[in-house]
């Protein structure tokens, strides 16, 4: 397996003793074995600073690539573009761009082929005059994994696989495709960003110690897996969406430069 991965888990069971209900969202990080050394297209996390800072790019552009019946939800696009405008210094905005595009590939995908399609159907290069461009890819199919939900793969690109997030939905619907989406969208790019401790090492002791570039904290997106502990807050479908405190102060610690980065396509 590689690329920074969300992953479901199998299990779907209500134990009576602790009505625990593990909803599927997990990442590996022994997905991005093929990640590191991704050639000019820099490793995950690679352009963390040219997200964070506006000095040379002050403007930032999101393609979204998706098949025929495959479009992300308006929710997750506004959720997006939020959560990149709380900790993304942009003052030229940004924007998303949405293109329906047919796949060659409408089965299997593994991280070579996410990256092959995704840098051929690229609409400008990731650094493009005072323009940060990333990009998502949202194809027919599942991952070679078919547990993995979302995959980052370079330092600009990611994939989200819909037949796998719709088979994730939970029982009677809770949570919806739509709120796992929402959840793997944001978590893949808090992964772009460099979270949790992909291109620097943060002061918090907040990685998961058994799921490494993982949050320990289940309130933060970049959670391993998103778990209830009771079956009504399972049914209102409580998967977090939002960097949690230590994930925002990792992220400004960088931006500022008081928590060295490595690794980095752009420096200031």
């Amino acid at each position: 397996m590689d690329g920074y991965a969300m992953s479901k888990q199998s299990m779907l069971g209500i134990l009576l003793a602790s009505l625990l209900v593990t909803v599927p969202m997990a990442g590996c990080l022994d997905e991005i074995s093929d990640a590191i050394g991704g050639e000019s297209w820099g490793d995950v996390g690679g352009l963390t600073l040219a997200c964070l800072r506006s000095d040379t790019y002050s403007k930032m552009v999101v393609e979204i690539d998706y098949a025929p019946g495959y479009a992300p939800e308006s929710s997750t696009i506004s959720l997006l573009k939020q959560r990149l405008e709380q900790v993304c210094d942009k003052p030229g905005g940004i924007s998303m761009n949405l293109n329906e595009y047919t796949f060659s590939e409408t089965s299997s995908w593994n991280a070579d082929l996410v990256r092959s399609v995704a840098h051929d159907t690229m609409d400008d290069s990731p650094l493009s005059g005072s323009t940060l461009r990333w990009h998502v890819i949202m194809p027919q199919g599942t991952y070679s994994d078919d547990s993995v939900l979302g995959v980052a793969v370079d330092a600009s690109t990611i994939a989200l696989f819909g037949d796998s997030i719709d088979d994730a939905n939970g029982l009677f619907n809770r949570p919806s495709s739509e709120e796992v989406e929402n959840s793997v969208m944001i978590h893949e790019f808090g992964h772009l960003l460099g979270l949790v401790n992909l291109v620097y090492t943060s002061p918090a002791d907040h990685e998961d110690a058994d799921h490494p570039g993982h949050s320990n904290n289940d309130d933060s997106v970049m959670y391993w897996a998103v778990e209830s502990q009771s079956l009504g807050a399972f049914f209102s479908g409580d998967l977090p969406s939002e960097f949690d405190a230590d994930d925002l102060a990792d992220l400004e610690g960088m931006k500022s430069g008081e928590i060295s980065t490595s690794d980095q396509l752009w420096r200031p």
